[in-house]
């Protein structure tokens, strides 16, 4: 194979379609990455991994590693100009394994697509439970019974939960720039400001410096390797490396019109932006009324919804807040949504609607074993696992992370190093080009990173 992996039966660049604006483009992508990942998953990570240490760590990595991978994958994907399948089977021989990027973007991606749904679900109905009221004065034991009830005991209410987000993402057959582009270009700055409005109050209680100094206060003696191994794979997750979509999104990108680098570096920006936000309006609330950050998973449906049950306003700002994670959850499920229909296409040669709507009764109907895994089919189990579990394990821990495996070691053995910064340098504006020192990362400590995520998902480690 020729190391420059020329891209053979390359497309028309002009006949594919592209965003409108470099904006639009950060906006989508960013849209894409952020999501419950962000608000809910960082958070009790955080929470259960020390406050500020985690934090701090967190960063590094995302720096170190994320915008490096993020980097390769969107530079593939503008390489080739299709989506993960169809491009890799242009620079690659038929039944080579690197063909596998696509698939296993893919699929992993349809899966986690098709929990994800539900889990939104679960917000949207909180966003009506505390707006309403429901939750004044409850205690933290009801709560919890609450949300066992509502998971367990309502798989009509929460697969109509589903189908309402489901029709929510159906904006994706209106076209990137008319439909994902548009959408994102609204959305993400009035969620930014909102959280940012939100944390504003949050710091303002009174104790809530407390909350401030715990997150912000690096407290290292608290560090082990599973807090490095929680904020790598908080990193890596939360950017959406190995999902497609970031492949998709960059194959919309024109060569020589686009900034690889700067705009990644954006777009993780944004992303990672989010995050820290969103933690100033969590823990200084928290601290403020004497409730505890490691709580874990819990954070969101049961201390949350607790602490938005006594402090002032707490309907008007819980529903807000409820209401931020559905549009997060929303605008990541968008992205998800245009990596598998966009595959559907270019695979099939499919025009965009039908694609869409073969991707959403794909999705649909995969959703429906996770919902009623957690109430009328709890006793089913494959492998040990409830359905919902397996699904989320054979998503999450093994091929989305095996994808973004083969995704960096093909930029640094097959593609090589020296025509990845070539590539991916072409179009570049500003100041962040990559450079010769990327070269370790990309074929060294990434892969090892990946590795050890792999490893320790699958229980080897």
């Amino acid at each position: 194979m020729n190391n420059n992996i020329e891209v053979k039966n390359a497309p028309v660049t002009d006949s594919r379609e592209g965003f409108g604006s470099k904006f639009g483009y950060i906006m989508a992508a960013a849209g894409f990455a952020v999501g419950l990942g962000n608000i809910w998953r960082f958070s009790y990570l955080t929470g259960k991994n020390g406050g500020g240490a985690f934090l701090f760590i967190y960063l590094i990595l995302t720096v170190l590693i994320g915008i490096p991978m993020y980097t390769a994958e969107v530079s593939l994907g503008r390489k080739v100009q299709a989506s993960p399948i169809a491009g890799m089977r242009k620079l690659n021989k038929k039944g080579s394994p690197w063909n596998l990027i696509g698939w296993f973007g893919v699929i992993a991606t349809t899966l986690i697509l098709s929990y994800y749904y539900m889990i939104i679900g679960w917000v949207l109905a909180y966003f009506f439970k505390i707006s309403s009221g429901e939750f004044v004065g409850a205690s933290v034991d009801t709560l919890k019974s609450s949300f066992d009830a509502f998971s367990t005991n309502s798989p009509v209410i929460i697969a109509l939960y589903l189908v309402v987000c489901i029709s929510v993402t159906l904006i994706v057959t209106k076209g990137i720039q008319k439909g994902v582009e548009k959408v994102c270009k609204v959305v993400m700055p009035i969620l930014f400001v909102s959280l940012v409005l939100l944390a504003i109050r949050s710091v303002t209680f009174p104790g809530a410096m407390e909350g401030v100094i715990w997150y912000l206060k690096p407290d290292f003696s608290v560090v082990t390797s599973q807090t490095i191994l929680a904020a790598l794979g908080q990193a890596f997750f939360s950017i959406g490396i190995g999902m497609a979509t970031a492949f998709v999104y960059g194959s919309y990108l024109k060569p020589e019109k686009s900034d690889v680098p700067g705009n990644s570096l954006m777009v993780i920006g944004f992303d990672t932006m989010i995050a820290v936000v969103a933690g100033f309006v969590i823990f200084p609330a928290l601290f403020a009324f004497g409730l505890e950050p490691d709580v874990g998973a819990g954070l969101l449906f049961i201390t949350m919804a607790k602490l938005f049950s006594v402090i002032p306003g707490g309907q008007f700002i819980g529903g807000a807040f409820f209401l931020l994670v559905v549009f997060a959850g929303i605008t990541s499920a968008i992205g998800h949504h245009e990596g598998i229909a966009s595959s559907i296409m270019d695979l099939f040669n499919l025009e965009r609607k039908k694609s869409v709507w073969i991707a959403t009764a794909i999705v649909f109907c995969l959703g429906i074993p996770s919902v009623l895994s957690m109430g009328p089919w709890s006793n089913v189990m494959i492998f040990g696992k409830s359905i919902f579990d397996f699904v989320d394990f054979m998503s999450g821990s093994v091929l989305l992370v095996l994808d973004a495996l083969l995704i960096i070691l093909y930029t640094g053995y097959v593609w090589k190093f020296s025509n990845f910064k070539e590539e991916t340098n072409i179009g570049v504006e500003g100041f962040l080009k990559v450079q010769n020192w990327w070269s370790p990362v990309v074929k060294y400590i990434a892969p090892i990173a990946v590795t050890i995520i792999l490893l320790t998902g699958v229980g080897i480690i």
